[in-house]
């Protein structure tokens, strides 16, 4: 029994170790930084009775366009694989950018997703079609808006207002946004990213705190 349990041992620990490194490479190091200080929106006109900004806060940001309908499913999964895990995060919010003309539809779509989502943490932001471009274009990735305003892409916009991402992707290098379309893609690598970065924020307030208690 003995040698059964040793030969066991030997044969499953480089097995876990594989695992336990290949899938958890990002958890050890801060998710990279891949544009710095991004074009904020905080004087654009949102659906809040406050400024909606990107600063202090870990953003999610979209880029819906003005047809919102052939966007649901993809808000369906980024809801269900990210945001519900989150959303009582203080510091974390969702932050849709529209055209000014898509608030009706915007409307619209809240009240269908009331049925399956709390859909009240989402902050839409109306602009002109040349300031969505404006702050889109200041993300500097390699993916485009379409003729609609829209991508399925999403980002991660942190707290001093930087474009997060992966720089060394298995599958693309550089990783500036999450494609929303893909479930997979939200369940793993967006998901494992955030946890990145909040980790990374706690990591920073419990030195900050230590610090404050040293003194």
């Amino acid at each position: 029994m003995k040698k059964f349990l040793v030969l066991g041992v030997l044969f499953l620990l480089p097995i876990l170790a594989y695992l336990f490194f290949s899938s958890g490479i990002n958890n050890f190091a801060k998710l990279p930084v891949l544009t710095e200080k991004v074009e904020d929106i905080r004087d654009l006109e949102n659906n809040r009775d406050s400024i909606v900004s990107f600063q202090n806060k870990i953003s999610i940001v979209a880029f819906f366009g003005n047809d919102l309908a052939a966007l649901k499913g993809n808000t369906f999964n980024l809801d269900k694989k990210i945001l519900e895990k989150f959303y009582e995060f203080d510091d974390f919010q969702f932050v849709i950018i529209l055209p000014k003309e898509a608030k009706p539809q915007a409307q619209q779509f809240v009240s269908e997703f009331n049925n399956i989502t709390n859909s009240s943490y989402w902050s839409f932001v109306y602009a002109e079609p040349e300031e969505i471009k404006d702050v889109f274009k200041s993300f500097k990735t390699n993916l485009e808006l379409d003729s609609n305003l829209q991508t399925p892409y999403v980002f991660i916009i942190d707290k001093d207002s930087n474009l997060r991402g992966r720089d060394d992707d298995d599958n693309e290098g550089l990783l500036y946004g999450y494609d929303s379309r893909s479930v997979s893609e939200l369940g793993n690598k967006m998901n494992d990213d955030i946890k990145v970065i909040l980790a990374e924020y706690r990591l920073a307030l419990k030195k900050y705190n230590s610090k404050l208690n040293t003194k």
